[in-house]
Formats: C-alpha cells, structure tokens, sequence
C-alpha cells in the first residue's frame, strides 16, 4: 500500500509500521513546531467527529510526500487526544465517524483494494464480476450488531459455505471492523505529562463536546409531549403500533430519543411489545443499555446520522432549522408553551 492509501485509512496495520519507519518519536510529534499542521488536523478530525459525525477526507492526489505524511501523523495525534479526555461518549462518536468517512471512501476504491484491507482485519473476500463472496462466519461476525432485516443470514444469497454481497456492502461491513478497532483500542495509555502538553487542543474539544452534549440535553421538560415529536420518531412508533419490525439504527434512534425525552424503561418495553420478534427479557436489556445502565447514557443520533442511514422522511418546516431530533421537540415544545402563553394573556385582558 504506498503511503498516501495509508495516509487515507491510517488504521490499518501497515499504517503503524511505516509511522515507526519514519522515526517520529512521541516527544517530537507532541511539541515539534513542523508539525503544527499535523496536530492542528488531529484536532480538526476529533472535532469533526463530535460536531458532523464524519470526518473529511483531504484530497492528496498529487500531493508532495510531506502533505501525506502530516494528514499520516494527524491520526495517532487525535487518539491522543481523545484519550486523554477519555470520555466513552466522545470515543464511540470518533470511531464511528473514522469508520464511516473509511467506509465511503472504500465504496470508491477498486476490488484489489477491498480485498487488502478485508484481509488486515483477517476477513477473507473473493471478487467477481458482479459481486464479491464472503464467508459466512466473516458475514456473521461483521453483520451481527446490523439488525436490519437484509443483513440477516437467511435473507443473503448463500453458495458452498459464501455470502454473496455487493462492492457497497463490503465497505458497509468493513465499516463495522474498523470501528470495532478504533473503539476497542481507545484510551491509550497516555502519560499525565503528554496530555499536559495538548492542553489547548484538549481545553477546545472539551468546549465543542460540551456544548454538543448541551445541544442533546433535554432537562425538566415535564411530561412526555407525543404531538412534538420530531416526523421520524412519530414515523417509527407508528410503524411499531402496526407491528413492523425496526432496523437495528432505527431502533436504537427510537429508543434513546425516548429516554432521553423522559420515557421510563418500562414505558418503551411496552410499546414494543406488539413487535413480531418481541423477547421482553432481551428487549429490556438493550433500552436498559442505552439508558446508561453499564456506563454513560446514549444520546439519539443527529439529523445527518439519521440521513446517512435512511431513517430521515423528508421532514417538515421545523426540520429545515435543526440539526438533531432532541433540538426538534425542544423548540416544538417552546412554541407550543409560548402560543399557550399568549393565548393566556389575551384570555385575562
């Protein structure tokens, strides 16, 4: 792989051992000043991940060796960085956007490439013309936290032991692997002094992560308000009311929205109850885990998240305003207690 595909998906295990070939210790990534772009990117990719989920690729074709090694250096510094904030919301939300900027940059890249990269997370795939050919113990463990109908096993094309699965749902599953890594390897073990020595870059995230974590924070709204719910939790909770049964992201949106607007456990687990494959045992169990029962609670995925896996509608006049479901039913329900207040005012003089 030559260094600007490594510069691209910086996880990749050939990635590490050509940053040791440069000889770049640790000390000299932290506090060199010709590597002042190189940190102020690692910087930008953290933010990026709390702020849009997604972490911008630059272009570097045709690009001097010094560019791609910078953009290279850029990913262990952020690392760095999130470590030393150690925060399990703000890791999860960076793997998951270093994996999804990954997966669509894969979606571009040739058969050859795939392959390469499927066989660094040890997973083995066969190109065709038309498709591409996994086995069924690699699908199963990359598809397995996918819930939506089509990822499951019974429902792929499956030949002498294969699944058969197209160039976009290799880098789809791929998505799965790398995030599993990134997530798995985070916190470093960063020493106290390194960290003393990001600390303006840590002081900016913190603020940004802050104030995302306010943005998604709904406090004493009172009782739940269903008429202000936000078209794509509505859409969903009707589709439970008739028994349809929700992806996997959908699901998971559902749920911590409702949490996070006040529902109890108990409350959810009732709703679902008229899903097809209801289990209440392993239903409670999961809405328990995303309210936070085994760490920090899960806030709903934002506006371009629900976009990126279909589970945006279209919207209506309030969604063109927002950028996050929780921000939706807190101003619906603003407008709503100031139309009433008004209404009041008018009743008395």
């Amino acid at each position: 792989m030559d260094s600007k595909s490594l510069a691209l998906y910086p996880f990749v295990t050939e990635a590490f051992s050509y940053v040791e070939t440069l000889g770049f210790s640790l000390e000299r990534l932290l506090n060199s000043r010709a590597l002042d772009s190189a940190r102020f990117r690692g910087k930008e990719r953290v933010i990026q991940s709390i702020e849009d989920g997604e972490i911008q690729k630059p272009g570097l074709s045709g690009s001097g060796e010094e560019k791609i090694v910078l953009e290279l250096l850029s990913y262990p510094f952020s690392r760095i960085l999130v470590s030393c904030i150690n925060d399990s919301y703000l890791i999860r939300r960076y793997a998951l956007a270093e994996a999804e900027s990954a997966s669509k940059l894969l979606k571009t890249e040739n058969k050859d490439f795939l392959v390469e990269i499927a066989n660094d997370f040890n997973v083995s795939i066969t190109p065709f013309d038309s498709h591409f050919a996994m086995h069924f113990t690699d699908y199963i463990k990359l598809a397995n936290t996918m819930k939506d109908l089509k990822w499951k096993l019974v429902n792929r094309r499956l030949k002498q032991g294969y699944v058969h699965i197209t160039h976009e749902e290799v880098a789809r599953l791929l998505q799965e692997a790398i995030r599993d890594r990134i997530q798995n390897a985070l916190p470093l073990d960063v020493s106290s002094e390194a960290c003393n020595n990001c600390n303006s870059y840590i002081d900016e995230i913190k603020e940004v992560l802050q104030n995302r974590k306010s943005d998604v924070n709904i406090d004493e709204m009172g009782e739940v308000d269903t008429e202000s719910f936000p078209p794509c939790i509505s859409n969903a909770i009707s589709g439970v009311s008739t028994g349809a049964n929700l992806g996997h992201s959908m699901r998971f949106a559902l749920t911590s929205f409702l949490l996070n607007v006040g529902m109890s456990v108990d409350e959810i687990v009732d709703m679902f109850n008229v899903s097809p494959d209801f289990d209440e045992e392993k239903t409670r169990y999961q809405i328990e885990h995303i309210a936070g029962s085994s760490g920090s609670p899960y806030t709903p995925p934002s506006c371009q998240t629900m976009k990126t896996y279909g589970n945006c509608y279209g919207g209506d006049e309030f969604c063109q305003k927002i950028n996050h479901p929780l921000n939706y039913y807190r101003k619906k329900l603003y407008k709503k207690a100031k139309k009433e207040k008004e209404k009041s005012q008018q009743h008395d003089s």
